[in-house]
């Protein structure tokens, strides 16, 4: 899946990301945001994560910021199946692109997916230590579930104190649910 928004473009990352994505990612306070990145982020993580297969119902986008004629890699956004409970929405931006909307306006497109497949509800969290990524998940129309409790992180390479939220995909028959979609023809 691809989308375009105002100032950003989404898509899957291609092996020759792997540079730019390791440049992007590689900061600790990234790292210890997130509950799956590794730190230190090396090359080598961002070549593995390009490998890794790709579900269409499960977008994991790289996204681009078009800033003036360049554009760079700013980030990550994507949803990851849930083990038996709903997917969850996650995100992260490099440092140098904080404060700009770029985490808001790429979930915001990605949860636009969501809505497409049909995904009837996401989760998401934030360490408690890291409120910005709470504002985002409110501003994306995200509720608190009550539920705050540990989640491990990768980077910190241990358990942190995270808040938990829901969203509830809104009822649209208007759109088509691509999983009734009849294959392509080969």
């Amino acid at each position: 899946m691809f989308a375009r928004t105002e100032r950003l473009t989404l898509r899957p990352g291609w092996a020759e990301d792997a540079p730019q994505l390791a440049r992007a990612a590689g900061h600790e306070a990234i790292a210890c945001n997130t509950c799956h990145m590794p730190w230190p982020y090396a090359l080598g993580d961002a070549e593995a994560f390009l490998r890794a297969p790709q579900d269409v119902r499960a977008p994991a986008l790289l996204v681009f910021a078009h800033e003036g004629p360049d554009i760079r890699l700013v980030g990550s956004v994507g949803i990851r199946p849930g083990d038996g409970g709903p997917a969850e929405l996650g995100y992260w931006i490099t440092p140098d692109a904080w404060g700009r909307g770029y985490a808001t306006e790429a979930a915001r497109a990605v949860l636009a997916m969501a809505d497409m497949l049909r995904i009837p509800e996401l989760t998401a969290r934030h360490f408690v230590d890291n409120p910005a990524s709470g504002r985002v998940l409110r501003k994306l129309g995200f509720r608190e579930s009550g539920e705050q409790a540990l989640s491990y992180s990768r980077g910190r390479g241990g358990e942190v104190p995270a808040v938990h939220y829901t969203r509830r995909r809104a009822a649209r028959p208007d759109l088509p649910d691509i999983r009734d979609a009849p294959p392509l023809a080969a």
